[in-house]
C-alpha cells in the first residue's frame, strides 16, 4: 500500500510540474486577453535599467510587464512579468508614496519586484 501511495505522489508531482506555463506564454496571454490599464515609457522613467513598465488587468487581478535593459548602454531589453500586484503598489510605484524616492527604479524594487510570477 505504501508503494502505491509513493507512486501516486510521484506521478502527481510530475504531472503538476508539467503544467507550469512559460513566462513568454503568460505574457502573451495577458497582453492579448487582459485589459491595458496604464503604462510608463522610457522617456518618463528616465532609468538606466527600466525601459517600459505596463499594467494589465485580467480576472480582477493586476499584472505588470516590465522591459528591463540588458545594461545601461544597451538598446536591447528583456521582458518580465509580475503577478497579483496590489493596485495600491502600482499607484505608489507610478506616483510615489509619501517619503518615497523620486527614482522609478527604487520604487519598482519596493513595490513591484517581489511579485514575480511562478512561471519558467
Amino acid at each position: 500500500m505504501r508503494r502505491y501511495i509513493l507512486v501516486f505522489l510521484f506521478s502527481f508531482s510530475c504531472f503538476a510540474s508539467a503544467q507550469t506555463v512559460s513566462c513568454g506564454e503568460l505574457m502573451g496571454f495577458i497582453k492579448s486577453e487582459g485589459m491595458y490599464s496604464s503604462g510608463i515609457s522610457s522617456y518618463t522613467l528616465d532609468s538606466s535599467w527600466l525601459k517600459n513598465v505596463t499594467l494589465y488587468s485580467y480576472d480582477l487581478k493586476y499584472y505588470v510587464i516590465a522591459e528591463i535593459k540588458a545594461n545601461k548602454y544597451s538598446y536591447g531589453s528583456k521582458s518580465y512579468i509580475f503577478c497579483n500586484i496590489p493596485i495600491s503598489n502600482w499607484s505608489n510605484f507610478k506616483n510615489g508614496g509619501y517619503g518615497d524616492s523620486d527614482s522609478y527604479g527604487e520604487r519598482f524594487h519596493k513595490y513591484i519586484f517581489n511579485y514575480q510570477c511562478a512561471c519558467n
